[in-house]
């Protein structure tokens, strides 16, 4: 059974998924509430995720049945507006150590997919919300989009890795003052922040894009595109020096490879490569 196959079995109530062409979107249904991220929601993205990392690119035999991943919001208001306040009021302190454990390791989970994730915002990606975007490898937003880290104004701070994260995207100085002040921005400012790699018209050409990110992607090495995406995660993570030995090491490790070899012969024969993932 294929990764697309097993997906297609799971039960859910709070996710729609949908693959084609090895695309693999993944819907959060929860309109009504803005797509508030409750446990459930958390549960669920965390099965889907689960078997993706569990069966891409795995084994002997690889699986590449899914070649990378869009996540997005149901309704034109929210992406996801934040976690699920209501459900959180409700939480003594061990229920909430265990949801921001198991959203802080699905956020873990999807950064290190061997596979591109692709945050497709449409309207709030407040809190959580934001959070869930800043684990994935690009952010596209709709002109109706706006992020903002406000849980200063419930008492709280950042659970799902904010803190971490919005740094890494906008920088120590700016990220200090959107978390101290909670403040919200628009799809533009957060453009020219370097949060949003690109701001689309509607939710229609911001789901086009998103799916043309991917196919580009899958148009290359497999195997290439899951090295580079784990060498630019490492690499983020440690002084210059130490990052530019992260990726010598696994430049190096790509030489000999079946698709290192298939995509140079393809490129001194002047044709396309065909790709194995090997």
């Amino acid at each position: 059974m294929t990764v697309a196959d097993r997906l297609a079995a799971l039960d859910r109530r709070t996710l729609a998924l949908d693959v084609r062409e090895a695309i693999l979107t993944i819907t959060i249904t929860r309109p009504e509430v803005l797509n508030a991220l409750s446990p459930e929601v958390i549960a669920e993205l965390r099965e889907v995720v689960g078997i993706l990392r569990d069966g891409i690119g795995a084994g002997t035999d690889p699986d590449w049945s899914v070649r990378g991943v869009v996540i997005t919001g149901a309704g034109p208001k929210a992406f996801v507006a934040g976690a699920d306040i209501a459900r959180m009021r409700e939480m003594t302190a061990e229920q909430a150590d265990a949801y921001t454990a198991e959203a802080q390791e699905l956020t873990s989970w999807l950064e290190t997919l061997p596979v591109p994730v692709v945050a497709a915002v449409n309207g709030f990606a407040l809190g959580g919300g934001c959070e869930l975007a800043m684990a994935c490898d690009v952010i596209l937003a709709s002109e109706n989009a706006a992020f903002g880290q406000p849980e200063v104004a419930l008492g709280l701070i950042p659970g799902f890795g904010g803190c971490v994260r919005l740094q890494q995207y906008v920088g120590i100085a700016a990220a200090r003052e959107l978390i101290l002040t909670g403040r919200r921005i628009s799809a533009a400012e957060a453009e020219r922040l370097g949060l949003v790699s690109r701001v689309l018209e509607d939710q229609d050409a911001l789901l086009a894009a998103a799916r043309e990110v991917i196919a580009l992607a899958a148009r290359q090495s497999p195997t290439a595109v899951a090295a580079a995406k784990r060498t630019v995660r490492a690499a983020q993570a440690h002084p210059t020096d130490a990052g530019l030995a992260i990726e010598r090491e696994a430049f190096v490790a790509r030489f000999g490879t079946p698709d290192m070899l298939e995509g140079t012969a393809a490129f001194v024969e002047k044709r396309r490569p065909e790709f194995t993932g090997a």
